[in-house]
C-alpha cells in the first residue's frame, strides 16, 4: 500500500493544478484510500496542502486545496 502513494499524491497534485477539487474515482486509487484510516487519509492530505471529504460513507473522496493547510507547509 505505502509503495503506492508517492503515485496517488502525484495523480492527486497534476489534478488540484487544474481545478479546485478531485474526486477520487478510480478503483487503484479508492482500494489504496480504503486501507488507510480516517486519520492516516487526513495525514496524507495535510502533508501535501489538501483538505479530504470522504461522502456517502467513504465511497466517495474528494480532495481540496487547502490554502489555510498549504501555508504551514511550504
Amino acid at each position: 500500500m505505502y509503495n503506492d502513494y508517492p503515485a496517488l499524491a502525484a495523480k492527486i497534485g497534476e489534478e488540484l493544478s487544474n481545478r479546485s477539487e478531485y474526486v477520487v474515482t478510480q478503483a487503484a486509487e479508492l482500494r489504496v484510500l480504503r486501507e488507510m484510516s480516517d486519520r492516516e487519509v487526513k495525514g496524507f492530505a495535510q502533508s501535501h496542502g489538501w483538505s479530504v471529504i470522504r461522502r456517502l460513507g467513504g465511497r466517495q473522496i474528494e480532495f481540496y486545496n487547502d490554502a489555510s493547510v498549504r501555508s504551514h507547509v511550504l
